[in-house]
C-alpha cells in the first residue's frame, strides 16, 4: 500500500511531489516536442544498415518512440504555423505522417523500409499533389523543410501554369521577394524530373512567365543540418523563418490558383 501511495505521488501531475513538476525532467518532455531527437536519428541510422523485416520488428519500441517523436514535433510546428497561417489550424499531426513501408512492387530496390521520416503540415493532410502543403523531411545523411506543390496531376499542372500566366505579377512578387530568394534561389528541380525546354502550348513563349511555366514541380526548401534539427531553439527559428516565406507561395496555389480556374 505504501509503495503504491509512492508512486501515485511521484508520476501524477496533480501531485505536489510529481517528477512531471521536475524542471529537468519537464526541460526533457518539452525538447521531445519541439526538436528532433537525437534517439529518432540514431534509430534511422541503425535502420539503414539493417534495412529488414527481422531487424525492424526486433526494434518496434525503438521505432514507435522514433515515430511518436515525429508527430509530436508535427504537432507543434503546426501550433506554431498555425499563428499565421489559417489554413493548417485544425491539422491533425497524425495524418501528415507517410508510412515508413517502402512501395517495392515496381522498384528494382527491394528494401522494405524507407530511412527517413516525412510528414506533411496542411489541412489536406498526406495529399501532396494537387494541394500546397508544408513538408518536414527528417534523414541523418540529409533533412530539410520544403512547401509548395510536387507531383501535380495534368489538371492540376495545367491550372498552376495558368495562374501564373494570367497573375503572373502576383506570382513574381512572391519568387522574387529578396527575402525569399535569399532563403531558397530559384524553384527546386529534381534531376528525373527537369523542367521542359520548351514553354508548353497555348502559352505566349514571350510572356515574362515563361521560365516558369516549363516548371513541371513548384516547391522550395531549405536545408536543416543535423545541429540545428537537434537544438530545440535553431530547429525552431530555422523551421519558422522558412514557413512564413512559404506562407504567400502556398497561398498563392492554394487560393489564387482555385479562384482562377
Amino acid at each position: 500500500m505504501f509503495v503504491m501511495r509512492f508512486i501515485n505521488l511521484i508520476i501524477f501531475k496533480n501531485s505536489p511531489f510529481s517528477i512531471l513538476h521536475s524542471p529537468l525532467i519537464k526541460a526533457t518532455f518539452v525538447k521531445n516536442l519541439t526538436m528532433i531527437a537525437k534517439d529518432t536519428l540514431s534509430f534511422l541510422n541503425d535502420l539503414k544498415n539493417n534495412n529488414n523485416r527481422d531487424w525492424f520488428h526486433a526494434s518496434k519500441k525503438r521505432y514507435e518512440k522514433a515515430k511518436q517523436n515525429i508527430i509530436d514535433v508535427t504537432a507543434f510546428l503546426t501550433s506554431e504555423i498555425g499563428k499565421f497561417d489559417n489554413d493548417i489550424q485544425a491539422f491533425d499531426p497524425k495524418k501528415g505522417l507517410f508510412r515508413i513501408a517502402r512501395d517495392v512492387r515496381f522498384s528494382n530496390d527491394k528494401t522494405p523500409y524507407k530511412t527517413n521520416f516525412g510528414t506533411c503540415i496542411s489541412s489536406k493532410g498526406k495529399n501532396i499533389y494537387n494541394y500546397s502543403t508544408y513538408y518536414l523531411h527528417v534523414d541523418p545523411e540529409q533533412s530539410f523543410f520544403s512547401s509548395g506543390v510536387y507531383m501535380p496531376d495534368k489538371d492540376f499542372l495545367n491550372l498552376v501554369r495558368n495562374a501564373i500566366y494570367y497573375d503572373f505579377p502576383s506570382f513574381e512578387a512572391i519568387v522574387r521577394n529578396k527575402d525569399f530568394v535569399a532563403k531558397f534561389g530559384e524553384l527546386a528541380e529534381e534531376p528525373e524530373m527537369k523542367k521542359l525546354t520548351r514553354v508548353p502550348n497555348n502559352f505566349d513563349k514571350n510572356s515574362p512567365a515563361a521560365e516558369y511555366l516549363k516548371y513541371k514541380n513548384f516547391y522550395v526548401f531549405v536545408n536543416i543540418s543535423t545541429e540545428s534539427l537537434t537544438d530545440e531553439n535553431l530547429f525552431t527559428k530555422e523551421v519558422l523563418s522558412a514557413a512564413k516565406l512559404m506562407k504567400p507561395f502556398n497561398d498563392f496555389f492554394n487560393h489564387t490558383v482555385v479562384e482562377n480556374a
